[in-house]
């Protein structure tokens, strides 16, 4: 058997590798061995609208074909129709084509399923305003009151019960250029209860071909994966099929329920455990997150503090750019204050420069007036010496005494250039000198050389010279006006 299979298995490989790829995605398994003739039965009642018929199949598995019954099925969406599967003979193997949901119903290899189901599309109702309607005449109502229903003869042809198409004895229907374009079309795979339910058949021994030889005792069914109860309907011809109905359903029971405490022992276990998890995973989390906020709060603190010197730094910067622009504009106020100082102090001994020469000056302009009026004074005490000495000879006197006042009167012009030597008060005590100064010898004895030339000039100029000699009283009135730069 193990030899046959992995031989079996072979091939299969083979015919997936062979068939093109556009189809390749509709074969679920392949064999050698034809499948049995579909199972005779009588279609359940409807549990309730809404609800749409799915025929019985052979499926394969490990053990060979199973039957897997015939089921109402709530459709994934509305407006959807089931096609049903079929075995179809390629390339020297069987192979299975999936079934589908679509909007409408396509090639199912022309096998006669039964109930609506006749070889070509469905006949067993339609969609309309979301709303399924039912034929009357090939749907099991079981007395209920379906409001959305009508009636319409359907014939059935029960002279084949073929289960496949193509092959030897297979049906030989091809499908249309339309149903082809729709089998390549995109489709709703089974239901999840559909896939359960043969899933179940799979794993019910009395399904198996091999032991019910074509009359399986569950046949149909009300609803997906129900294999016991009044809802289910057996084989004709099965033998004893209420009563091994009965059984198996009493062993599906004990089955189930060992199976449901199983798996709510599972689930409990696996609960726990995903508390526990959740419980450790939330316990990280929560140590993940101080942790987090732990390192986001030392971030926060290290940059406030980066910040914070930094601001430091700035201030102590700018505090000390402020210190050094105070300390250069004190530094240029004391060199302007220094500069303002030296130019007074060089203003000041410009001043006393000026004042010194000022005075020095002026000193000398007295000095000189003051040698002008002395030698004036002399020269009018000489003259008044010389007096009293010429007056027997008074023609002859009187030009040397006029004659020995005029060298005076050039000394006091270049002693004093300026005329406007302020007259001194100490002049007019001059007469009480005299007895310290008296040259009058020598002046005397000059005087004969320069009255010689002059011994013949009449004496009118004696009186023209008088006037000279008061040419230095109008010096000493114009002298007062040099004191007015002190």
């Amino acid at each position: 058997m193990r030899t046959l299979r992995s031989i079996q298995y072979f091939l299969l490989a083979l015919v997936i590798l062979a068939v093109p790829v556009t189809s390749r995605a509709q074969f679920s398994a392949s064999i050698t061995i034809a499948p049995p003739a579909l199972v005779v039965y009588s279609q359940p009642i409807c549990p309730q609208e809404g609800y749409l018929w799915t025929p019985g199949y052979w499926a394969y598995g490990d053990e060979g074909y199973f039957w897997v019954p015939g089921t109402w099925v709530e459709p994934p969406s509305e407006g959807l129709l089931w096609t049903p599967g079929y075995w179809g003979w390629n390339n020297g193997l069987y192979a299975w084509n999936g079934g589908y949901w679509g909007n409408e119903v396509g090639f199912y290899g022309g096998v006669n399923y039964g109930y609506g189901y006749g070889g070509s599309g469905y006949q067993g109702g339609y969609w309309r305003n979301n709303r399924f309607s039912y034929n009357r005449s090939v749907n099991n109502f079981g007395g209920r009151n379906f409001t959305n229903t009508y009636n319409k003869r359907v014939s059935v042809s029960t002279s084949s019960h073929v289960s496949y198409n193509g092959g030897h004895g297979g049906i030989s229907v091809r499908p249309t250029r339309a149903q082809e374009t729709f089998a390549h079309a995109e489709h709703t795979r089974a239901t999840a209860a559909q896939t359960s339910h043969q899933q179940a058949a799979g794993g019910n021994h009395e399904m198996l071909a091999s032991v019910n030889h074509g009359r399986p005792a569950v046949a149909a069914t009300g609803k997906p994966g129900e294999f016991s109860g009044k809802d289910v309907v057996a084989a004709r011809g099965a033998p004893a099929a209420s009563r091994a109905s009965e059984t198996k359903a009493n062993e599906n029971k004990a089955e189930a329920n060992k199976t449901a405490e199983t798996k709510a022992t599972e689930n409990k276990a696996a609960e726990n455990r995903a508390a526990e998890n959740r419980t450790v995973e939330s316990k990280a989390t929560e140590n993940k997150a101080e942790a987090n906020k732990a390192t986001e709060t030392k971030a926060t603190e290290n940059r406030t503090a980066e910040n914070k010197a930094a601001e430091n730094r700035t201030a102590e910067n700018k505090a000390n750019a402020n210190k050094a622009e105070a300390n250069k504009a004190a530094e240029t106020k004391a060199t302007e204050n220094r500069a303002a100082e030296s130019k007074a102090a060089e203003n000041k001994t410009a001043e006393n420069k000026a004042a010194a020469s000022r005075a020095a000056a002026s000193k000398t302009r007295e000095n000189n007036a003051a040698a002008a009026r002395s030698n004036e004074n002399k020269a009018a005490e000489n003259r008044a010496a010389a007096k009293p000495a010429a007056k027997p000879e008074r023609v002859d006197a009187t030009p040397a005494t006029h004659n020995a006042t005029r060298p005076a009167q050039p000394a006091a012009k270049s002693a004093s250039p300026r005329t406007e030597a302020k007259p001194a008060p100490a002049a007019k005590p001059a007469p009480a000198a005299r007895p310290e100064r008296q040259p009058a010898p020598a002046r005397t004895e000059s005087a004969p050389k320069q009255a010689a030339p002059q011994q013949h000039q009449p004496a009118p100029q004696q009186h023209q010279a008088a006037p000279k000699q008061e040419a230095a009283p109008k010096a000493q009135a114009a002298r007062p006006a040099e004191e007015k730069p002190k």
